[in-house]
């Protein structure tokens, strides 16, 4: 991909139609560079455009059906009000050794995966209450562990921001909302954000930014009718409700990181286009094996920067990879070209949550990734049921439902 060094370039489009495949050419390239430009005629952006036709065109060879489990409500009382005392871990560092690693081979345990989905809701009163949920399993197999590849070097930074009013208003960069706290979230629903749960809750307990949460958004700014190169414009909306698994709160455990997501629920719509949610896909189902994310780095004040890199490896549970990232992008929405076989079409959807920097130690080596939640059947499930409050609408015909749901915009659920 085309990397810059420059902190401060602009983005460039250049477009292609390609018959009735509807496949648009994006070069992203520094506006700014005189190092650096690239035109419809150019090598590379030619082949950009080849791969791009070859993706619209075939379906992937290996295509899995996805099992979705069972998750079924129960219990739900009050809690007292949490004092709001934690501070929000921007840069969460975290180690594991070969045992963790190479965790998630074994047979779930379903009443330990019960305790974990359990979750909480935090109201935007400071009230909050825990639901307990049963899982019922599906019979499909699960996915085999995969394997391990040796990793490899970050290399230069290879963030991109992202200006103009061609882009911050236009998908997928119109996904991607700061949280007051100082992390990223991604836009699922237009009631909804996904983020990680150390953004609101480090654990022990919520950050004190958790009581009066915010999500915002930037939009150009225009002077008499036309675009401005001045900072973008901040829009911010309260957050009304917020959610995360009891899994996230179990303590300093390896096992806490498989659930590091939350979902915010604001207080009105945000008429932007969203994101739809998948169950993570194999990398043989994933277009290039290539994962994009766009966050707020702190590094990069009020810019929203993007970027993206292969995947290294996966868990059952985990993306290791290798994407540029700064204190500030925790919480964005890992997405990729995936599959759609109702559409027929490879489709941009969000299928996991970066959170954290990981130090592995392996035999005797000290490697490092960076890490995002992979979303699950499972997880999906627990996720479509704070979306719809409903989790007989969650357990069958997911993706059919979802579909629907995308096109006709989310209802708000019920308390």
């Amino acid at each position: 991909g085309l990397r810059t060094h420059s902190r401060n370039s602009d983005i460039l489009e250049l477009n292609c139609e390609a018959g009735k495949t509807g496949v648009k050419q994006v070069c992203v390239v520094p506006a700014t560079s005189p190092q650096l430009r690239l035109t419809p005629a150019s090598p590379l952006c030619s082949l950009l455009f080849r791969s791009a036709l070859s993706l619209a065109v075939l379906a992937p060879v290996h295509q899995q059906d996805t099992h979705v489990p069972s998750l079924a409500v129960h219990v739900k009382q009050w809690l007292s009000r949490p004092p709001f005392s934690a501070e929000t871990q921007l840069d969460l560092t975290s180690h594991c050794n070969a045992t963790c690693y190479q965790k998630g081979g074994q047979q779930p345990d379903v009443k330990l995966l019960a305790k974990q989905l359990t979750f909480e809701t935090l109201y935007s009163d400071g009230s909050r209450a825990p639901t307990t949920v049963t899982v019922a399993l599906s019979r499909g197999k699960d996915a085999a562990r995969r394997r391990r590849r040796r990793h490899q070097i970050y290399g230069e930074d290879g963030r991109f921001n992202v200006r103009g009013d061609h882009f911050l208003p236009d998908y997928p960069f119109s996904t991607a909302v700061h949280i007051s706290t100082g992390c990223t979230g991604i836009l699922v629903s237009p009631h909804h954000v996904l983020t990680a749960a150390h953004c609101v809750h480090d654990g022990k307990d919520y950050v004190r930014g958790a009581r009066k949460l915010e999500v915002s958004f930037l939009t150009p700014r225009y002077q008499a009718g036309r675009f401005s190169p001045a900072k973008p414009l901040v829009r911010w909306v309260r957050v009304r409700r917020t959610r995360f698994p009891k899994g996230w709160i179990q303590g300093p455990q390896e096992i806490s990181m498989d659930f590091d997501y939350a979902l915010l629920e604001v207080s009105w719509p945000l008429c932007r286009p969203f994101m739809r949610l998948s169950v993570a896909p194999s990398l043989e189902e994933l277009a290039g094996k290539r994962i994009h994310f766009s966050g707020f780095d702190s590094d990069r004040p009020g810019e929203l920067v993007y970027r993206f890199c292969p995947v290294e490896d996966e868990s059952s549970e985990l993306i290791y990879q290798h994407c540029d990232a700064r204190p500030g992008a925790s919480g964005s929405g890992l997405y990729g070209l995936v599959w759609d076989s109702a559409l027929e079409r490879w489709e941009r959807k969000v299928f996991g949550i970066f959170f954290s920097h990981q130090w592995l130690e392996l035999d005797g080596e000290n490697c490092d990734f960076n890490m995002a939640v992979r979303f699950t059947p499972l997880k999906i499930t627990q996720i479509c049921y704070w979306l719809l409050g409903n989790h007989v609408n969650c357990s069958k015909d997911l993706a059919e439902k979802w579909d629907r749901v995308a096109i006709l915009g989310l209802p708000r659920a019920k308390a």
